[in-house]
């Protein structure tokens, strides 16, 4: 799948600004054990007090913790919470100089009071209303300038606060066009007038079925009539309908139609999926993935999420390791990895506190004992990474007419074998440089080496050595095949002399 190589290699690289109704979402946990005194109401005592970005800002943490490069525009207040939003912000290493400090107005700020994990009460602090010209022109401003230097995509989250008025979608949607740089929207409310030639909008069923003034079942028929009539109707490139427990599905030009189902999981929360979905949709398409692959990611991040209580971000190895595990469920897990993948499924397994065990070979007619080999050195840990030597590594260490099977062959082979985790290909004669990226917790050999002649130990947290079972060798079995051969061929060569001489 390109999208698996798109993580590990590409998302990093992607510049996005987020622009739309920026929030502070905070949380007050505490425990009640009293009524008050002054009035008939529960007495909170507050133990913990968590803050989040919430609305754009969120959108914008979610593509900060997948690898992107982010910028987020919008308006806040010149006050505490801004301050709050600000540290959240640059935790995340996401630039917020596209945020207007508004003399008119405050941040907008979410309170949840919760005891014994449940909320009680929630206390919205905003002051909704458009954008004041000097406002609208320091963003517009802003965003201009990032276009100049070179933006991948713009994701537009509309929260129906004000900032996302329709003279300014629409200024934001052809400055976009004109410098070749997709728009996705996550649209509010019935009127998406403002949202007019959009690259893509991604509305819940629900705000589908308030866009379009009917409600409709959940199901194929009906969504795809909808969403195509909203498409045609305001003239959208791509309409991405999130139908909860069917999944999604895209309806494009040229009569595209996409259904991806949702992941088979256990549903907790599904509070912050549309906004993972949306931004890991806008990473993938800004990253160039085909459409059907981006919606497959979108689909696979914001399944993680609804695992998950509360608020959720997915970060980008997390995102890697399902799409990984993912593949090798559908048959696809003897694809070779590339070094930078490896590096950062290793990471994970270091963070899970997996034991990595590494070992390498040219494996070349692949043999039991090769496979005793192999079981032996995956039970050292939990998970074994395999080093293949290709082709040049092998021909360069022990000349033609090795190898006999072909690098990719030799690969995938070993790959299916259910001990061994992960293979990745390295064109050197000695494995050491790839053991450094990979920084395994074993190193496994076979033979009689000194631990100074072990290539890449200092990289490795230990050395194993694993003997291999004696009578299995390549160029035993070789030798067999071949003294067996000449010995037919001699065989029907005198039984045509026979006949000959009949």
């Amino acid at each position: 799948m390109k999208c698996t190589t798109f993580v590990a290699e590409k998302l990093q690289n992607l510049r996005i600004a987020v622009i739309g109704d920026v929030m502070v979402d905070r949380y007050f946990y505490g425990e009640v054990k009293r009524i008050s005194q002054e009035a008939p109401v529960p007495v909170n005592h507050v133990k913990k007090v968590r803050s989040v970005p919430g609305g754009a800002a969120n959108v914008a943490a979610n593509l900060a913790n997948l690898g992107c490069c982010v910028y987020v525009g919008g308006i806040t207040g010149d006050d505490d919470n801004r301050k709050i939003l600000e540290e959240l912000l640059a935790k995340d290493d996401i630039d917020f100089s596209g945020l207007v400090k508004s003399r008119y107005r405050s941040t907008i700020t979410k309170m949840r009071i919760l005891g014994s994990h449940q909320q009680m009460l929630r206390l919205d602090f905003e002051e909704v209303g458009g954008l004041y010209p000097e406002e609208a022109d320091h963003i517009k401003q802003w965003l201009l300038e990032l276009m100049e230097k070179g933006l991948d995509g713009i994701a537009v989250s509309d929260y129906a606060k004000g900032v996302c008025s329709e003279s300014f979608c629409q200024w934001v949607i052809r400055m976009a066009d004109a410098h070749h740089i997709p728009v996705l929207v996550d649209p509010k409310g019935p009127h998406w007038e403002k949202y007019e030639g959009c690259t893509f909008i991604m509305p819940s069923l629900k705000d589908l079925w308030e866009a379009a003034g009917q409600t409709v079942s959940n199901e194929d028929g009906p969504v795809l009539q909808i969403a195509q009539m909203a498409r045609e109707r305001y003239r959208i490139k791509n309409v991405v309908v999130t139908r909860s427990e069917k999944g999604m599905t895209l309806v494009g030009e040229k009569r595209t139609v996409i259904h991806s189902p949702a992941s088979p999981l256990e549903v907790f929360d599904v509070s912050g999926a549309g906004d993972t979905a949306a931004a890991a949709l806008i990473a993938a398409v800004a990253g160039g993935l085909p459409l059907s692959e981006a919606i497959y990611m979108a689909n696979r991040a914001a399944g993680i999420v609804v695992g998950k209580v509360g608020a959720y971000r997915v970060h980008r190895d997390e995102l890697l390791q399902d799409l990984l595990d993912e593949e090798r469920k559908l048959g696809y897990g003897f694809r070779v990895l590339s070094w930078k993948e490896i590096a950062n499924l290793a990471k994970i397994w270091h963070r899970g506190g997996e034991e990595i065990v590494f070992t390498n070979g040219c494996f070349d007619i692949l043999h039991v004992g090769h496979v005793s080999y192999l079981e032996k050195a995956a039970k050292l840990g939990r998970r074994l990474i395999v080093g293949l030597n290709s082709d040049d590594s092998v021909r360069h260490l022990r000349g033609e007419p090795w190898p006999v099977i072909h690098e990719l062959d030799r690969a995938r082979v070993l790959a299916s074998l259910a001990c061994v985790d992960a293979v990745v290909i390295f064109h050197e004669d000695t494995p050491a440089k790839l053991i450094k990226t990979i920084r395994p917790d074993i190193l496994v050999v076979s033979g009689k080496y000194r631990l100074e002649q072990v290539a890449g130990h200092d990289y490795a947290g230990k050395v194993e050595k694993i003997d291999v079972e004696a009578g299995y060798s390549t160029e035993e079995l070789i030798k067999r095949i071949t003294s067996r051969s000449v010995g037919r061929t001699a065989d029907a060569a005198a039984g045509s002399d026979r006949c000959k001489t009949v």
